[in-house]
């Protein structure tokens, strides 16, 4: 046995000299492995990502038997963004595997399974001829890189604020401080924050939600979390729109408030609103779901459903319910003693009806609606999937019904689940059972914007109610999941828009804004930079980099496809472009609204 292995690690070093060019071509999240097979006869090679739920082995390769005493080999290239399990069959029998390992294998290495009969029993052994690359070393340099900026930012402000650079720059220019006192870089800062009694921490939430985006619209890098989950779980991709959608709610209960108590009448707000709404999915109809390559918008092929479509709709049934039971004077109901400690939810009583008979509709759709083909109540992928039993089940009922609604030409045909499992029926991510979901995200942070207004005089109140109702919703969706990625009641679902992925982005969502909340409105701690720029000119910059996303210099021709370097300082840099024109747009005072 030991002359054997010996003998694998040379013949598999000779191998790894005429495999080097091929590992040296290499792309990110690659990595080469091969097989020598030392047994006399067939051995098939099985393979399933960790990823993949209750997946169907794929069968990687097949090697003949051994000849006169020479192993036979093959190299091939695997993916290296999640774990691999591995099965050893005899020939191509249904049988128990005779080896089996799972790893998680690094990027850029060269790995070798020696595959070997001692006394009868099979034995596979795992070999490293070439060590992996650190796939996040990129994003460390990023992180520095970043870090290094913004301590030079703020040592430059430093510097701008001691009084012998005062008196410097006041010897330069020959005037003294009465004359013409000399702005800090403190100064300058806090004179770019608005002046008016808007909430800058909704604004920098908005724009760090934006940015986000943006990055992750761009690519994030080629990184596998900063895109969209193939199915189950969550990735950062996954977290930017639930956040846009929760403040899109909250930004309803303040406008709204500010308007009503300006004498606005709700014939105009339902106006106002109707208009808003057309212009968005007009937007996205007619100018997102298609790009320059695909040639002219033909009514053959387009897509009826996309992310402007659902915002606007979302905005609409959310909008329009508030502006009938809004409380222009919030002030009358705190006499009420018995009813102040959830008096946010006893004064919106109505809202709260519509809402649950909502949740209510959708979940009777999902669990009980008959989809033929496929079992009642199905959230799983298809494909692969479930070992191949519903191979035609995307989606289960959502997926139904839109392809029922629109066609399945008028559907997303590029689902996140194509590649992981195989699947083959178009599944769009913003459908309509999913935008049901989405009106109970905003009205989430509907709530919280009744928060804001009826407690602003007690900022820790706020506080208080934003934790708490975190807390809530985090064990809700702890029971919904039973703590797993698969295995729960409703999993977390970014493409269904489950009710555990609703839950779980509103428990961040309202942790997140009430730290932004403290931060900068309670403690002027931060101004919001740069995020609040983007934040309050987030329609120009989400439809621009939309439509420009695919021009220089936001992309260009990528020479060196083996890292993550060039990919991630495209997308830095095609992020760090939008947040600057959104600054000067700020300053220019440019606020582009619908």
């Amino acid at each position: 046995m030991a002359v054997g292995l010996i003998a694998s690690i040379v013949l598999s070093l000779g191998v790894s000299t005429l495999c080097h060019a091929t590992a040296n071509e290499l792309k990110y999240d690659e990595a080469l492995l091969t097989v020598n097979n030392h047994v006399l006869e067939t051995i098939t090679l099985l393979y399933a990502s960790d990823y993949c739920y209750k997946c169907l082995l794929q069968q990687l390769m097949t090697l003949p038997a051994a000849q006169n005493l020479q192993p036979t080999n093959h190299t091939v290239i695997i993916n290296t963004r999640f774990a691999l399990t591995f099965h050893v069959l005899r020939g191509n029998r249904n049988e128990e595997p005779v080896c089996s390992w799972k790893q998680l294998y690094g990027e850029h290495g060269h790995y070798f399974i020696s595959v070997q009969s001692n006394n009868g029993t099979v034995q596979c052994h795992n070999l490293v001829s070439r060590s992996p690359s650190n796939c996040l070393l990129p994003l460390l340099v990023a992180f520095v890189s970043l870090l290094l900026i913004w301590g030079l930012y703020y040592l430059t402000a430093y510097v701008f604020r001691l009084a012998c650079t005062h008196k410097l720059l006041e010897k330069l220019k020959k005037k003294t401080c009465k004359d013409e006192p000399v702005a800090s870089v403190s100064q300058r800062q806090n004179d770019d924050i608005p002046k008016n009694r808007r909430l800058l921490s909704l604004d920098t939430f908005r724009g760090f939600s934006l940015t986000l985006m943006v990055f992750v619209n761009h690519g994030g890098g080629g990184y596998w979390f900063f895109q969209h989950a193939p199915w189950n779980g969550l990735t950062v991709a996954d977290l930017v729109m639930p956040w846009f959608v929760f403040i899109i709610g909250t930004s309803v209960a303040l406008a709204f408030s500010s308007m009503l108590k300006r004498g606005i009448h709700r014939s105009k707000l339902v106006c106002k609103l109707t208009w808003r709404t057309c212009v968005l999915m007009a937007i996205g109809v007619l100018f997102l779901n298609y790009g320059p390559a695909d040639g002219p918008l033909s009514w053959r092929w387009a897509r009826i459903p996309g992310v402007l479509q659902r915002l606007g709709f979302t905005y609409f049934v959310l909008a329009l319910m508030h502006t009938f039971f809004s409380k222009p004077n919030l002030e009358l109901v705190e006499s009420h003693q018995w009813t102040a400690a959830v008096r946010d939810i006893v004064v919106y009583w109505p809202e709260w009806i519509i809402i649950a008979a909502l949740e209510t509709v959708l979940l009777c759709l999902t669990f009980l609606l008959a989809v033929p083909g496929c079992p009642t109540g199905y959230l799983g992928p298809g494909g692969i999937g479930d070992y191949g039993l519903y191979p035609n089940c995307t989606g289960g009922a959502a997926g139904y019904i839109d392809k029922w609604l629109f066609g399945a030409n008028h559907i997303y045909n590029y689902p996140t689940c194509k590649e992981l499992y195989k699947t083959t029926q178009p599944f769009d991510p913003e459908g309509v059972l999913g935008t049901i979901n989405s009106v109970v995200m905003a009205f989430f942070g509907l709530q919280a914007g009744k928060i804001i207004l009826i407690y602003r005089k007690s900022p820790n109140k706020i506080l208080s109610r934003f934790l708490i109702w975190s807390i809530l919703l985090g064990i809700i969706s702890a029971i919904l999941t039973k703590c797993t990625r698969d295995e729960g009641f409703i999993p977390i679902n970014k493409n269904l828009w489950s009710l555990s992925f609703i839950t779980t982005l509103s428990c961040f969502s309202f942790l997140l804004l009430g730290l932004m909340f403290y931060v900068i409105d309670v403690r002027n701690w931060w101004g919001g930079q740069p995020f609040i720029y983007p934040g309050m000119n987030s329609i120009f910059v989400y439809v621009g980099h939309s439509l420009l996303a695919s021009y220089f210099p936001f992309n260009w021709e990528v020479k060196i496809w083996t890292s993550h370097y060039e990919f991630l300082a495209q997308d830095l840099l095609g992020t760090a472009i939008w947040v600057f024109v959104s600054y000067l747009l700020y300053r220019k005072k440019f606020f582009l609204k619908i």
